[in-house]
C-alpha cells in the first residue's frame, strides 16, 4: 500500500502556478485526449497488469489527466506529486481517491521499495538534477518495478522545428533522444521505447501518432524501463 511519509508541505516555485499552466497548457484537456492516455496505458499495461492491484506514482502529475484516466481503467492504488501547490489543489477537486503531495522529483515522500511503477510525463526535462531524480525514482521502486517517462527531444528531422517552437523557459534539458536513453540506462534497464508525433492542431484536435519505425525523428519519445 502506498504510504506518504512527508511531514510538511515543500516550497513551490512560483513559475509553476496558475499563470504558468494558463500560458503553456491553456488547452490542457485537448492536449490530453483519451486516445493519447490510452496509448500510455497500453504500453505500461504490458508490464503492470491493469486488472491487478498495484502501487503507482505519477511524478509531476500537473492537473491530473493521466491519473484520472488510470483511476477509470485500472485497479491500481494511485498517487501523484507535483512541485506546484496550485496544481495539487486542482487535482484534489476531481481526484478524491488519489494520494496527492507537493514534492520535487528529487525529494519524494515515498519510502524505498514501496512502488510497482512510477511515471513522469513531460516532467524530467524541467528537473535541474536529472541524475538525482533518476536515483530517487529507482529507490522508490520495488525490485523489477517499472518507470515510464515521456520527454520532448530536439534532434532528428523535427529537431529544429521543435527547438524554434518551444517557448517554455523551464525546459532545462533540450537534448537528443540518445541522451535521454543513455540517462535511463544509467539508472534502469530500458525495455522499450517509442517515438511520438504530437501537435495541437487548429480547432483543438490533438495529433498523437506513436511509432517505432520513425522514432529517430519524432518530436517526443516514450521510454519504459525496469529497476535493475
Amino acid at each position: 500500500m502506498i504510504q506518504d511519509t512527508s511531514t510538511q508541505t515543500r516550497a513551490t516555485p512560483g513559475r509553476f502556478d496558475a499563470q504558468y499552466f494558463d500560458t503553456h497548457y491553456r488547452n490542457y484537456a485537448s492536449q490530453n485526449p483519451p486516445w493519447k492516455l490510452g496509448f500510455y496505458l497500453r504500453v505500461l499495461g504490458r508490464h503492470l497488469p491493469v486488472d491487478q492491484p498495484a502501487d503507482m506514482l505519477d511524478v509531476g502529475c500537473g492537473l491530473g489527466a493521466w491519473l484520472g484516466h488510470l483511476s477509470r481503467h485500472t485497479r491500481w492504488r494511485l498517487a501523484g506529486t507535483d512541485v506546484s501547490e496550485w496544481a495539487i489543489a486542482d487535482c484534489g477537486t476531481h481526484l478524491p481517491d488519489v494520494k496527492l503531495s507537493v514534492a520535487t522529483a528529487t525529494d519524494q515522500p515515498y519510502p524505498p521499495g514501496s512502488l510497482d511503477a512510477v511515471t513522469a510525463c513531460d516532467v524530467i526535462e524541467h528537473v535541474p538534477d536529472r541524475d538525482a531524480a533518476g536515483a530517487a525514482i529507482a529507490r522508490m521502486l520495488r525490485p523489477g518495478g517499472h518507470f515510464m517517462m515521456v520527454v520532448p527531444v530536439y534532434d532528428g528531422l523535427c529537431g529544429p522545428f521543435i527547438r524554434s517552437m518551444d517557448k517554455d523557459p523551464t525546459h532545462l534539458h533540450k537534448v537528443a533522444r540518445r541522451d535521454w536513453l543513455t540517462w535511463m540506462e544509467r539508472h534502469f534497464t530500458v525495455v522499450e521505447w517509442w517515438g511520438m508525433l504530437r501537435y495541437l492542431l487548429p480547432g483543438g484536435l490533438y495529433l498523437h501518432l506513436p511509432t517505432r519505425f520513425g522514432r529517430a525523428h519524432t518530436p517526443a519519445i516514450l521510454v519504459v524501463a525496469r529497476r535493475r
